[in-house]
């Protein structure tokens, strides 16, 4: 091919208008004049000062990036540090030493768990014997993967558990017949598996560390303790009826194109035979994963397992992988490290905000606008709240910013503590409409099944369902199980 017949890539000015958008809005907030303080319904006064004026412009700008993907999600997450140090908003050591949060290596070892269980050939296994029980509906393998992940999340972390899933999900889908290319099935597959591991995760103290700090929070405030079964007794219903719920909101918006996939129970069986008996690679990796979400899980009840890390337990399984040669150094190739850099810059841009004071001017500014609301509307607004600010930052620091200026107002709206609490932590697990909301999100993209705008446009009527069901909870499902939801 000459020089005269090189093809060159067509302008995008879509990319561009989206890409300048976000700079814009980056700009316009970052040099306009300071503005009014936050007043929080005691007189207290809340400063928004320049770099927190310029924290809430870098979240403006990658929130933009981040869903319209103008670059990719990874490189936006490098922008958030870039930008933090370039217009002085926090010091270098402090941004970019964000990007190796605890939380961040976390996620890591989550992904190598998932990529062990690929390798050895664990996933297909599983894989073929849930084929096997669930059948050739479609519909019943939605079914069956969500309530499959839910169920997980119960004893291990829903990052983990999403790790874990997802490889299962790529070999179910390989058997739908086609390729990689992205189908209705597919999006339903990969998105509700993220949305369902949100779901599960939110009904013990073992499905993600936000319960336990928001307990944490509770307890130094109202100075009561929620014990780990009254958590799950009132989390139970309310977490597997939005499951289900969910079954239902993929059946509808992503109706599979094909109701049956004739000859998957057989195929699967015969598959599933091929493998053979277990291998030493299989059983040794199922042994690894297995002692480590046993210590996990045994961190809430055994007190001296309390001081353990839980990153560096499950780092341990990472390095075992190498040390009884079940990994290679070619594996590290497989990470996707664009996911690893996307909760990288989430965890950088959350820290900004929370130090920086900008999230705390955001939550009392919102709250104080429903001081003087009716009980239900101001539970509603710190559900509604959480439920946004869970989509960009950590939702441990969403909590953390709204529990304890909403826990002030309640006693002046009669509103009981309790039902503050259960309602922010039920939407704290559900962060539908953006990746950085929690990691299945981002695992869940990798699939390539869906862009970050669909799970946008998706995660809208997403969150409306988990707005309604926060009410029926609210009004019906936890009153009539015994939480107080107002002060007598």
């Amino acid at each position: 091919m000459n020089a005269a017949t090189v093809i060159r890539p067509g302008f995008d000015m879509k990319r561009l208008f989206f890409m300048l958008l976000g700079v814009l809005f980056f700009a316009v907030l970052y040099f306009c004049p300071p503005l009014p303080d936050a007043v929080d319904p005691l007189g207290k006064h809340f400063v928004l000062t320049k770099e927190a004026k310029g924290a809430l412009a870098v979240f403006l700008l990658a929130g933009t990036w981040w869903v319209f993907e103008v670059v990719p999600i990874g490189i936006t997450s490098l922008a958030i540090g870039v930008l933090q140090v370039l217009f002085f908003i926090r010091p270098a050591k402090v941004a970019f030493k964000d990007f190796m949060d605890p939380s961040v290596l976390f996620i890591f070892a989550s992904i190598m768990i998932g990529l062990v269980f690929t390798k050895t050939g664990l996933t297909k296994r599983l894989a073929y014997k849930m084929l096997i029980i669930v059948g050739e509906k479609t519909s019943r393998i939605y079914l069956g993967v969500f309530v499959v992940t839910a169920l997980l999340t119960h004893i291990m972390a829903h990052t983990a558990v999403a790790a874990t899933v997802y490889p299962l999900l790529l070999a179910i889908y390989s058997l739908y017949g086609e390729g990689d290319k992205p189908t209705k099935f597919g999006k339903g597959l990969f998105m509700g598996m993220a949305f369902v591991a949100g779901a599960g995760s939110i009904i013990t103290l073992l499905g993600a560390a936000r319960g336990a700090v928001a307990l944490g929070f509770f307890k130094e405030i109202v100075h009561k303790d929620i014990t780990f079964f009254e958590l799950t007794w009132y989390m139970a219903p309310v977490g597997w009826l939005i499951v289900f719920l969910l079954w239902g909101f993929f059946m509808i918006f992503m109706k599979p194109e094909k109701d049956t996939i004739p000859g998957l129970r057989e195929k699967a069986r015969e598959l599933n035979d091929q493998m053979g008996p277990l291998t030493r690679n299989e059983i040794l990796a199922a042994v690894l994963v297995g002692g480590v979400i046993l210590i996990m899980s045994l961190r809430s009840f055994v007190p001296a397992l309390q001081a353990l890390d839980k990153t560096a337990i499950i780092l341990l399984s990472s390095i075992s992988f190498f040390i009884f040669k079940i990994l290679d150094i070619n594996d590290l190739e497989d990470i996707p490290w664009n996911i690893i850099l996307l909760f990288a810059g989430a965890m950088s841009i959350g820290f900004c905000l929370w130090e920086t004071g900008a999230a705390k001017w955001l939550a009392v500014n919102w709250l104080a606008m429903f001081k003087d609301a009716h009980w239900f509307i101001f539970v509603m607004s710190i559900a509604f709240f959480v439920m946004i600010m869970t989509n960009f930052i950590m939702n441990v620091a969403a909590i953390a910013i709204s529990l304890p200026v909403a826990l002030v107002i309640a006693p002046y709206l009669g509103v009981a503590p309790e039902v503050i609490l259960f309602a922010a932590l039920v939407v704290a697990g559900m962060p539908f409409l953006l990746l950085v909301g929690a990691a299945p999100n981002a695992i869940a993209y990798d699939s390539g099944q869906f862009t970050t705008g669909e799970f946008f446009l998706y995660g809208i009527p997403a969150s409306i369902m988990l707005m309604l069901v926060v009410g029926l909870a609210i009004l019906v499902i936890w009153p009539v199980m015994g939480m107080p939801i107002t002060l007598q």
